[in-house]
C-alpha cells in the first residue's frame, strides 16, 4: 500500500486549495492510501516554546505522517507572490530537532498543485524548492498544477467545476503515486 501524505497550506474554512485537496484524494488509484493532515493549531515557532513545553502534539502528528509517507502532495496557495506563511511554519516546526530531519523529509517525494490568484500559485510553487532541497527531498515535476483564477474553477460545494481541471489533476496523482511506487522513498535508519 503506498501512503501519500496530503496538507492544504490554507487554514481558511472555505479554501480553494482545501477543496483542492479534497478532490485530489478523491483521485488516488488502487492500492494507495492518502491521509490529509492538518496543519491547524501549529503554533508560530518559537525556540523558546519548544525549549520550555517540548514539540506541540500537531507537530508530533505532522512529523509522524511525513516520517511514514512514500510521498507529499502538497497543496499551496500563493500570498504575494511567494509561499503561504503558516505553511512554511509548519515545515520549521517539523524540522525540528535539525537532526531528525532525515528520518522525516529525507528522500521524501514530492508534489505540488495549487489554486490562486491570477497567476495560479506557480510563484510559491518555485519558492518550495529551495526548502525542499534544504531538507533532502525529493521534488517531482513530470507534472505541474496551479489554476489561476480559483474562485471561478470551482463550485458552490468546492468542486471542480471543469472536467479538464479534474483530468488534468487526477494525472497528476496517478503518475505521483506511480512515482513513488516505481522509485521508492530511501528511509534512513
Amino acid at each position: 500500500m503506498t501512503r501519500i501524505v496530503d496538507i492544504a497550506g490554507s487554514l481558511r474554512s472555505g479554501s480553494y486549495n482545501a477543496a483542492l485537496l479534497r478532490e485530489a484524494a478523491a483521485l488516488v488509484p488502487k492500492g494507495c492510501e492518502i491521509a490529509a493532515v492538518s496543519i491547524a493549531g501549529i503554533p508560530l515557532y518559537d525556540q523558546d516554546l519548544l525549549n520550555r513545553d517540548g514539540v506541540p502534539t500537531a507537530v508530533l502528528e505532522l512529523r509522524e505522517a511525513l516520517a511514514a509517507a512514500d510521498g507529499l502532495l502538497l497543496v499551496t496557495p500563493e500570498y504575494n507572490n511567494s509561499l503561504p506563511g503558516v505553511l512554511k511554519n509548519a515545515v520549521d516546526w517539523a524540522s525540528r530537532p535539525p537532526a531528525e530531519i532525515p528520518q522525516v523529509f529525507g528522500d521524501l517525494p514530492v508534489a505540488m498543485v495549487g489554486a490562486g490568484g491570477m497567476s495560479g500559485t506557480r510563484f510559491a510553487q518555485t519558492a518550495w524548492l529551495p526548502v525542499f532541497r534544504t531538507l533532502g527531498m525529493r521534488p517531482w515535476s513530470a507534472r505541474m498544477l496551479f489554476l489561476d483564477r480559483a474562485w471561478e474553477r470551482f463550485d458552490d460545494d468546492g468542486r471542480l467545476r471543469h472536467g479538464e481541471d479534474r483530468e488534468r489533476l487526477t494525472r497528476l496523482v496517478g503518475e505521483f503515486v506511480a512515482h513513488c511506487r516505481g522509485l521508492p522513498r530511501a528511509r534512513v535508519g
